[in-house]
């Protein structure tokens, strides 16, 4: 599938940001079942952009304001070709050893309710069939809502609430996962919505595990399928924060309003010769 991204980030401020620093996760790399054709991040604010990897080997940029400014615009475009893999993923550059991503953190801390759902799915098949499972009770069970969470919530908040977004969503699958020892990780990218709602309010967010005998696979429980052709894979990392798009510091700037649009939409394939 050949994917259009248009990713718009919008920061308006009370006061005038004397100076800031961000990091930007917001570039894809070309690996198997994803080539990036052409990608761009500009800037409407003199500022400075440097690219490098982090210790997951997500391409970063780090971006410099050194005047005052009371509002910001970063804009995203690219262009990417994705084939469909059945969710797997391989020649990812800079891979850490799967055991890396057992580790628990803050936001994929699994409660006891959590830990009493792993041992449900830990009751007999295949690892990936556990993984199905998994992904499917969390679809069915859990309500998706925009309004209830935000980047603070914990995946054992999410679950004991019963709702959440993409991102609350992906964290429990990657708590419950590690509770049956399954090393997992979390993505942030893109989607195209099959449904023609290519105009979203954010970001998308899934889950990739590791599976002894096939590598990385990619979960979604947002939308109980594994990332396919309509996926533009990002970053990823432990949990949200390894992950998000935007991180950073400021000084002063006051009450902060953030919009966010992303558009995804499919282009043609070239005729074949």
């Amino acid at each position: 599938m050949r994917l259009f991204v248009d990713y718009q980030t919008r920061y308006t401020y009370a006061e005038p940001v004397r100076r800031m620093i961000q990091l930007l996760r917001l570039t894809p790399h070309s690996f198997a079942g994803q080539h990036v054709l052409d990608w761009r991040i500009d800037v409407d604010s003199d500022a400075r952009l440097r690219e490098g990897r982090d210790g997951f080997g997500n391409i970063i940029h780090m971006l410099y304001i050194d005047h005052p400014v009371d509002q910001l615009t970063v804009s995203v475009c690219g262009e990417v070709l994705t084939e469909d893999r059945s969710g797997l993923v391989e020649g990812v550059a800079n891979e850490l050893p799967p055991l890396v991503f057992r580790r628990e953190t803050k936001l994929t801390h699994a409660d006891r309710a959590m830990e009493a759902l792993a041992r449900e799915i830990d009751a007999g098949g295949s690892t990936l069939d556990k993984l199905h499972r998994l992904m499917e009770h969390i679809h069915h069970k859990l309500r998706f809502d925009t309004n209830e969470t935000d980047t603070g919530t914990t995946a054992a908040q999410a679950f004991t609430a019963g709702h959440g977004v993409c991102q609350d969503l992906a964290h429990i699958f990657i708590a419950v996962a590690r509770c049956i020892g399954v090393p997992a990780r979390y993505i942030s990218g893109h989607i195209f919505r099959r449904d023609g709602a290519y105009l979203q309010e954010a970001a998308h967010a899934w889950a990739e595990a590791w599976i002894d005998d096939l590598g990385w696979v990619a979960f979604d429980p947002t939308h109980a399928v594994s990332a396919d052709d309509a996926y533009v894979r990002i970053a990823a990392g432990l949990d949200y924060l390894d992950a998000a798009p935007f991180a950073g510091a400021r000084s002063g700037g006051g009450q902060e309003k953030l919009t966010v649009e992303v558009k995804v939409k499919q282009g043609r394939m070239a005729a074949q010769a």
